[in-house]
């Protein structure tokens, strides 16, 4: 555990970090090996009248739901202070998708606490929680054990006080509203116990509650920080603050893998404004500190005008020489045949062509797309006494990264969690947390990096482009008969890229008899990243449009021909209860169309277009209602979402993120994309790359819930897919236009 530097405020909470201090001394004296359970619970009791609480199950413990293995590792940190209130400690990344409110809220409903009771602090970031990444819509799902066990160990623990100070059986007592309770209504509020329980052994079994006595999981709960965004508090990386702080710049070149040979630093230093002025050289690999310039001043403003007037002499005999127009041409010659390598062939595939009743065939194309996070890459760093203190809006906060690039040991790396001003995957690289250390290390000062929009546009880690050669077919019945796809994607350095790796299990591979999907990398020479939905973000659009031409070609109603593919219904993938689950699309499809009136009769020129999909282990399928005038303008009207990722959390923060995946889906289908030429992106800001405005925005979005009984997942990717393909769909059905290139502007169309 790295031990903070005396200056350094770890938490807002001096008690809590009073407590973490001393248990930190009493851990770094007490062998791992000798570290049990007991003596865990214990030494982080040790605060004066409080109760700190921590459980985690060990990694082989995720996957045994309900038993009580592993619970001597940390996972999450409850504390009861004698006047009543109880701080629980959210461990994940805040990025707007919601899991500071949604995560203490498992915990606060398995303690039995008030949720006017709950104070909720950012947990610091320190490896006695376990990883504190956010990504993947993963937060949920992996916690959702570990912190009900937290919950409902806090509570038997109080449970068990009261108890030895009624002398009573804790099994005649009950809990509620922070409060345990006896059978003749007298009670004790956990503030008044939290000094007895503290000394008390946690329980060899936990039992947790059922669904039917949650009393505040699924409600409507506003997010913990709302008052604070509202008001303007800094609660953002951009919104740091210290004494004596420094402002930097650092200019990369344009084309990835370029390298600064020299640069007019004399001119620079003599700057209004600027304090220092020096080339970094790489370090690490591209992805930790790329080679560049670091201006440093009293002001951002100032190195911004610094920057300007900076010229560097680039090596470019190794940089990126992407070109889009040169992939769109290579992949139209390579669409005619087959992919070099076979991702799934069996069947018959040829055979059913040769007798199919109908055919399909057409070359999608979708673009690189940038993340642009309205708060753009920032970071601020102090290096001082051989320790390096990091504050940073980071998806995965690593200090190993930087004892790469800074030679720094990761111990004496301390890193602050800020909350983060949009993610989708970018920030889930820590370039610019590397730079910022990098540059703070040779300034004797906090120093605080910022990018330009400008740079955060044109130095992203993209969203891949791709291609799609589809060919299917129906046979003599209407059925689905054939499905081929030659699948066009992209390499770095010989590398498949995230979202440019087609699985051998992507609907609808599985669920037909004739398959063939091949696919061919052309090498990219840029870097790409996770992108909200990596992968399925791209594939869902080619799938579902595509099912939509077969179910034409057929003569076939779109969302009968869908169901008729779904099948029996099944796991997809036979033992495996992370695949498609076909009887929860079934649902989900018929949920859809039903709350969208699907077969009704509608405005004229209205049309309904229908899309499903699934990913990151959840299940939802969207109804879209649009017309088209006469200048292609595209009105959305009405979008209906039906999802299925278990029990709802907060239903509050589930209808926020349906709602963010239906708005950025939109905005990303109606006109964004980067294109590159001799390895720069051609797009550098909000005029070029145009995000929706609001008066595009659908009118009404509906999110609809099936609360199965299955695993809790996230809502952040899975409900984003399904929207483009569904609105292409109703285009179809509103003009005959099919779209097959992105965005919709290619094809002449505005939103």
């Amino acid at each position: 555990m790295s031990k903070p530097t005396p200056n350094s405020s770890r938490l807002a909470d001096p008690m809590l970090d009073g407590l973490i201090s001393e248990a930190e001394t009493i851990i770094s004296r007490t062998p791992a090996t000798s570290l049990t359970r007991r003596s865990f619970l214990k030494l982080t009791g040790v605060a004066g009248g409080g109760l700190a609480l921590a459980i985690s199950l060990s990694p082989q413990g995720f996957a045994q739901s309900g038993t009580n293995g592993g619970l001597a590792q940390l996972n999450a940190f409850v504390r009861i202070a004698p006047d009543g209130k109880i701080y629980i400690y959210a461990v994940n990344p805040e990025l707007g998708q919601g899991v500071k409110t949604t995560l203490p809220m498992i915990v606060a409903e398995e303690l039995d606490a008030r949720w006017d009771d709950v104070v909720v602090e950012q947990a610091p970031i320190d490896p006695v929680y376990g990883s504190q990444s956010a990504g993947n819509s993963r937060s949920v799902y992996s916690t959702w054990d570990p912190l009900r066990q937290a919950g409902a160990a806090a509570r038997a623990l109080l449970v068990a006080a009261a108890a030895q100070r009624w002398n009573v059986s804790p099994a005649s007592l009950r809990t509620e509203n922070s409060r345990v309770i006896k059978a003749d209504g007298q009670s004790l509020s956990y503030g008044e116990l939290v000094v007895a329980a503290a000394s008390m052994e946690v329980p060899a079994e936990i039992e947790l509650k059922d669904r039917s006595e949650y009393r505040l999981l699924g409600r409507r709960v506003g997010g913990v920080d709302n008052l604070a965004l509202v008001t303007g508090q800094p609660l953002f990386g951009i919104d740091q603050r210290l004494p004596g702080m420094l402002y930097a710049s650092y200019v990369r070149c344009p084309q990835f893998g370029g390298v600064a040979r020299s640069a007019n630093l004399d001119e620079i230093l003599q700057m209004p404004g600027i304090a220092d002025a020096f080339i970094l050289e790489e370090r690490g690999n591209a992805t930790h500190l790329r080679s560049g310039v670091a201006i440093v001043g009293y002001s951002t403003w100032s190195v911004i005008r610094a920057r300007r007037e900076l010229q560097v002499d680039w090596d470019t005999s190794n940089a990126s020489r992407l070109s889009w127009s040169e992939s769109q041409a290579q992949a139209k010659r390579l669409a005619v045949q087959q992919g070099q390598e076979v991702v799934v062939e069996k069947g018959a595939v040829d055979a059913a062509f040769a007798s199919a009743r109908a055919t399909a065939e057409g070359l999608y194309t979708y673009p690189y797309l940038s993340h642009a996070p309205l708060e753009p890459q920032n970071c601020t760093a102090w290096y001082r006494d051989g320790h390096m203190e990091i504050w940073a809006p980071t998806q995965r906060p690593n200090t190993g990264e930087v004892e790469t690039v800074t030679g720094i040991p990761a111990a004496s790396v301390t890193l602050h969690q800020t909350r983060v001003g949009g993610g989708f995957g970018r920030r889930q690289n820590n370039g610019y947390v590397c730079e910022a250390a990098a540059i703070a290390q040779r300034v004797n000062a906090p120093v605080k990096l910022t990018w330009t929009r400008e740079e955060d546009m044109q130095n992203d880690y993209y969203r891949p482009g791709g291609f799609h050669a589809m060919k299917g077919a129906v046979d003599a019945q209407g059925r689905l008969s054939a499905w081929q796809d030659h699948f066009i994607t992209f390499n770095f350095q010989g590398r498949s890229v995230n979202g440019g790796t087609l699985p051998a299990s992507e609907f609808p591979a599985l669920n037909l008899d004739n398959v063939r999907v091949t696919s061919t990398a052309l090498d990219m020479g840029t870097p790409c990243l996770w992108w909200r939905a990596p992968g399925a973000n791209g594939f869902a659009w080619v799938i579902q449009s595509f099912l939509h031409e077969l179910a034409v070609a057929a003569g076939r109603d779109h969302r009968e021909f869908l169901l008729e593919v779904m099948g029996e219904r099944r796991w997809l993938d036979p033992g495996n209860a992370n695949s498609l689950n076909t009887g929860r699309a079934i649902d989900l499809i018929n949920l859809a169309t039903e709350k969208a009136g699907w077969g009704e009769s509608l405005p004229e020129g209205h049309a309904l277009g229908l899309a499903f999909h699934f990913c990151h282990l959840g299940h939802a399928a969207h109804v879209v209602e649009v017309s088209v005038d006469a200048n292609r303008k595209v009105s959305v009207h009405k979008v209906v979402v039906a999802a299925d990722v278990g029990p709802i959390v907060n239903l509050s923060g589930a209808e926020n993120q349906v709602h963010g995946c239906v708005i950025d889906a939109l905005s990303t289908l109606a006109g964004l994309e980067i294109t590159f030429e001799n390895g720069v992106a051609q797009q550098s800001n909000f005029h070029n790359y145009q995000l929706l405005r609001m008066a595009s925005a659908p009118p009404v979005i509906e999110a609809h819930f099936i609360q199965s009984d299955f695993p809790p997942t996230g809502l952040g990717e899975m409900a984003f897919p399904p929207m483009i393909p569904a609105v292409c769909n109703a285009i179809y059905a509103a003009t005959g236009h099919r779209i097959r290139t992105l965005p919709l502007s290619r094809e002449g169309f505005t939103v």
